[in-house]
C-alpha cells in the first residue's frame, strides 16, 4: 500500500517504471498521497504534526527505466524540426513530451537521491508538486499528439537529457543550478515561440496545453532558485559566484540568448546570473 512506502521509496518506484503513461499515472497517484498526508498532518489552526508518509532514504538507479520507444539518438542525429508543416509540428510536440517525461524523472530523482540531506520538508513538497505537474504536462502533450494521429514513441528523441542528472548525482547544489536554473529556464525562453507556431496553425488544443506548461514551469524554475539560495545561505556562500562555478563545471557549452528576462526574474534568476555564461564554457577535464 502507498501508506507503507516512504516518499523516497515512492520516488524510486516512479523512476523504475518504464512505460511513460504508467510512470506518469503512478507519479500523480503518489503526489496525491503525499499531498493528502501533508494536509492531514496540519490541524485546523495550521499547526503541523508528523506526516504519515516519512521521507526515508533510497538508492535510486543512475538511469530511470525507459520504454523501448522512442529510439534515443545523439542530439546531433535527431532530425531537425520544420514547424511550418504538420509533420514538423508533430515532431515539436513529440520533443516536448520527451522533455516532460524526463522532467518527471528528474524531479522524483532529486527527492530520492538527496533524501539523506537535512532539508526542510518544504523542499520535498515543492518537488513532489513539480513532478505531479510535469506528469500532467506529459499527458497533455500525448493528447495533442494523438489528436494529430501520432503518439509518444513514434519518433526518435534526444538521448542527452539525462546527462545533467548523471553529472550531478552527488552534488545537490550542482543539480539545482544546472537542471531547473539552466535547462528548465531555457524552456521559459523558447515556449512562447512554440505557442505562436501552434496559434498560427490554429491548433487550439496545443496552444492551451503549452500555455499551461509555460505558466507552471515558472514555478519549477523558482523552486530551483529558492532551494539553491537556501543552501548558499546555510553555508554563507555567494549564490552568483557559486552558480557560475557550478554551471561552468557541469554544463556543456554556453548559454544562448535570447532570454526571457521577465519570466526568469519571476523565477528568481537575475540577468547577472546568466549573461556572463553566454561566453564559451569549457568543461573541466574528467567531468
Amino acid at each position: 500500500m502507498t501508506s507503507q512506502l516512504t516518499l523516497a521509496q515512492m520516488a524510486n518506484e516512479v523512476l523504475m517504471t518504464a512505460d511513460g503513461h504508467e510512470k506518469t499515472t503512478l507519479s500523480r497517484r503518489y503526489a496525491a498521497a503525499w499531498r493528502q498526508a501533508r494536509n492531514e498532518a496540519r490541524d485546523e489552526v495550521g499547526h503541523s504534526s508528523d506526516c504519515a508518509i516519512k521521507i526515508g532514504t533510497a538508492q535510486p538507479p543512475l538511469h530511470p527505466a525507459r520504454p523501448q520507444k522512442p529510439e534515443l539518438l545523439n542530439p546531433r542525429d535527431v532530425p531537425k524540426r520544420k514547424p511550418g508543416s504538420e509533420a514538423g509540428r508533430i515532431a515539436l510536440l513529440h520533443a516536448v513530451a520527451h522533455i516532460e517525461l524526463n522532467a518527471v524523472d528528474l524531479h522524483w530523482d532529486i527527492i530520492a537521491r538527496f533524501s539523506h540531506v537535512p532539508l526542510p520538508i518544504g523542499f520535498f513538497d515543492d518537488w513532489v508538486k513539480a513532478a505531479d505537474e510535469e506528469s500532467k504536462h506529459f499527458k497533455l502533450m500525448c493528447d495533442c499528439l494523438e489528436a494529430l494521429g501520432s503518439h509518444y514513441g513514434a519518433l526518435p528523441a534526444h538521448a542527452g537529457m539525462w546527462r545533467a542528472a548523471e553529472d550531478t548525482a552527488e552534488d545537490l547544489m550542482g543539480r539545482l543550478a544546472v537542471v531547473p536554473m539552466v535547462l528548465e529556464a531555457r524552456g521559459l525562453d523558447v515556449t512562447p515561440g512554440m505557442i505562436n507556431v501552434f496559434r498560427n496553425a490554429k491548433n487550439t488544443q496545443a496552444v492551451e496545453a503549452l500555455e499551461v506548461i509555460y505558466a507552471e514551469e515558472v514555478s519549477h524554475v523558482a523552486y530551483g532558485s529558492k532551494w539553491f539560495y537556501f543552501l548558499c545561505g546555510r553555508d554563507n556562500l555567494d549564490p552568483k559566484v557559486v552558480f557560475h562555478q557550478l554551471v561552468r563545471k557541469y554544463f556543456r557549452g554556453a548559454l544562448k540568448p535570447p532570454f526571457n528576462e521577465e519570466k526568469r526574474a519571476d523565477a528568481g534568476i537575475p540577468p547577472d546570473f546568466y549573461w556572463p555564461l553566454t561566453e564559451d564554457i569549457k568543461p573541466i577535464a574528467g567531468v
